[in-house]
């Protein structure tokens, strides 16, 4: 199998494992891509300075897996680990006889990856220092573009689908916060408009208190003025009255002129003054009409008051719901990742069980 890969490449470490791969539908079992332990081994091409993974079953390879440096080997068990590749849109699954073959690999194959970081930085800094590139250059970055492009694969009991179900909690958990927030955003900004249309009656009750008491100052000031006038109207009246009763001795026409002018200018002033009373009454109609705008504001801004702490009551109980809920749901991701973790091994130990079955009734 790839004879001009295989020319250029050269094993760096190998083990026997027995390999598995993830139900490409359910995401979720591990089917045997073998049928008993064969060799895994790291490849290096050191033309394009690429790292694989490669195992072979008879003429059949089972991995042929490119290294980059965003995989990452997880031991899911004490005899089995897994990475996902998302070029060939699986997951791998390796089942080893020893925990100490595990380790081995597991350290191997962050070396690898530690250098395939390293060649790709090289590569990268080739390619800015010069545009003409070899043959085997623009292959290691077709090879690294792929890997960039690739659409990553989900893995099923490892820890990139628990950060994926985090993830998800957390999306739903921050749109649950933003709606709270808006709520009671929308409830101070109704509380605000309600206490400003309050504070302007009340600035306007005050206005109109303050005039009203001048007003009433200035009543009580133009009565006693009135007052005054209509006396001393009736005291001309009285002088022109008798000097006309006498006759000849009656006042010039000049006196009579003057008498007249003062009385009609204080009946004018009188007439002015009883309509200043007058609109003084009606603003003291719209005092009122004002006390009932400012009473029927409170009775709104006590009521938005209710409301806001009702909200705030719900929105505890929601938050409370909320934290129980990702506890339940930590929980749970807890014991199923233990069950898959007793699944894994189950497996393993069956599948070990089934080959020494093999083994016996071949002997």
């Amino acid at each position: 199998m790839f004879p001009h890969h295989r020319e250029r490449e050269q094993p760096i470490f190998s083990a026997r494992a027995h390999v598995f791969q993830i139900d490409p539908t359910t995401k979720r079992n591990w089917i045997p891509a073998s049928k008993h332990a064969v060799t895994v081994s790291f490849f290096y091409d050191a033309t394009r300075n690429v790292y694989r993974i490669i195992s072979v079953g008879g003429t059949k390879a089972i991995i042929n897996c490119t290294v980059t440096p965003s995989m990452t080997f997880t031991k899911t068990s004490q005899k089995f680990g897994q990475w996902a590749d998302s070029r060939a849109n699986t997951v791998y699954g390796l089942g080893f006889a020893t925990e100490q073959q595990l380790h081995q690999f597991a350290e191997k194959f962050k070396e690898v990856k530690d250098a395939a970081r390293l060649a790709r930085e090289k590569s990268q800094d080739k390619e800015l220092a010069n545009t003409a590139l070899t043959i085997a250059a623009p292959q290691v970055s077709a090879d690294l573009s792929d890997e960039l492009q690739s659409p990553p694969v989900m893995c099923v009991n490892g820890p990139e689908d628990k950060l994926f179900r985090s993830q998800s909690a957390d999306i739903t958990l921050s749109s649950e916060k933003e709606r709270i927030k808006k709520m009671l955003s929308e409830g101070s900004i109704c509380e605000m408009n309600l206490e400003a249309e309050l504070f302007t009656l009340q600035d306007s009750n005050s206005k109109l208190v303050a005039a009203l008491h001048e007003a009433n100052a200035n009543v009580e000031q133009w009565k006693k003025q009135l007052t005054a006038y209509q006396e001393e109207t009736e005291r001309l009246r009285d002088q022109v009255a008798d000097l006309e009763a006498h006759g000849g001795q009656g006042p010039s026409d000049l006196l009579k002129d003057e008498l007249t002018q003062s009385l009609e200018e204080l009946e004018a002033l009188l007439k002015a003054k009883d309509e200043e009373i007058h609109i003084l009454q009606s603003k003291k109609a719209e005092y009122h009409e004002m006390e009932h705008q400012r009473d029927e504001a409170i009775h709104r801004l006590r009521e938005m008051e209710m409301r806001n702490s009702e909200l705030e009551r719900r929105i505890q109980n929601t938050e409370q719901n909320l934290s129980n809920s990702l506890e339940d749901r930590d929980r749970l991701d807890t014991e199923i990742q233990r069950a898959i973790e007793i699944l894994d091994i189950k497996i393993f130990d069956l599948n070990d069980l089934r080959q020494s079955l093999v083994k016996l009734i071949d002997k």
